[in-house]
């Protein structure tokens, strides 16, 4: 079962257009169902009109997911559940320090897990990962991945500031397997995976299988993002769109007499490749 959980940060763009077709393709040749869900956690950064930009580029490219659209703030229970669970076990710590005062990988350099602050405080909650932690997976594009989570990365923000649950615990906990028994995302997205996993042990969740797809740029390297004012896919040329996104990923050119979305997504389909997939 895989997922497409883009944020209503915007339109869809070339680069998400992508994410898209490969998850549900990679779910699809597999027998698998494919959800739509929003990861709607950062309320400040969202967009008006975004969830309905995002599912009419979806249909426009006969990219139909099953059952209903899933939203991240429905499941703020299970984060608090999930955060009490990461303090009983004393994973976390309390955290002021701003952005400047952080390290190179965003570490709390400072003694802030031995300081106790007052309740009125406002806090970022870290969880402190053991120097000895190595995180080892197999993803589905790139073969087998070996992270020293503990040397490169000793605690990370599970809880904002503002009190806004982060992304990494959002995601962990909602595509901990039987909910996602897949992941298939961008490449940009790769280095958050040795944390999700992380979490997922530490909360005793099973994990899924991930798979990390080449992420666009545009005329100057750069990530082809919302953020960046990358533009939206043009809803009137889906199999230009989708065939792009096809050659992209490294797949078989579908037969030019397929002549709508439909047809050419069935076909390739049948073609779909992981070990095409560009590394």
């Amino acid at each position: 079962m895989g997922r497409f959980a883009p944020s209503p940060t915007g339109p869809l763009h070339a680069g998400s257009l992508l994410a898209a077709l490969g998850s549900l393709l990679h779910a699809r040749a597999q027998g698998g169902l494919w959800h739509l869900r929003i990861d709607d956690i950062d309320p400040p950064r969202a967009v008006q009109g975004s969830v309905a930009a995002i599912q009419a580029s979806l249909e426009a490219h006969a990219l139909r997911f099953d059952g209903d659209i899933q939203y991240q703030s429905d499941h703020s229970h299970r984060y608090a559940q999930a955060l009490q669970r990461l303090e009983a076990q004393g994973d976390l710590f309390h955290c002021t320090c701003t952005r400047a005062m952080l390290g190179a990988a965003g570490n709390c350099q400072k003694s802030c897990a031995q300081k106790q602050f007052a309740a009125s405080e406002a806090t970022c909650l870290r969880v402190k990962v053991p120097r000895s932690t190595v995180i080892t997976l197999k993803d589905a594009f790139l073969g087998p991945q070996n992270w020293h989570l503990g040397q490169q990365l000793s605690n990370f923000v599970v809880r904002r500031r503002d009190g806004l649950y982060a992304y990494q615990l959002a995601a962990a906990v909602d595509d901990a397997a039987p909910a996602a028994t897949q992941v298939i995302r961008g490449r940009d997205l790769l280095d958050s995976t040795p944390r999700q996993i992380f979490l997922q042990r530490r909360l005793g969740l099973p994990s899924p299988e991930y798979g990390h797809l080449p992420v666009l740029t545009d005329q100057h390297g750069a990530k082809l993002s919302k953020q960046q004012g990358a533009s939206a896919v043009n809803n009137h040329q889906p199999l230009h769109n989708l065939r792009t996104a096809l050659k992209d990923l490294g797949q078989p050119d579908p037969p030019t007499k397929l002549k709508d979305s439909v047809s050419l997504l069935a076909w390739s389909q049948s073609k779909w490749d992981p070990l095409r997939v560009p590394r």
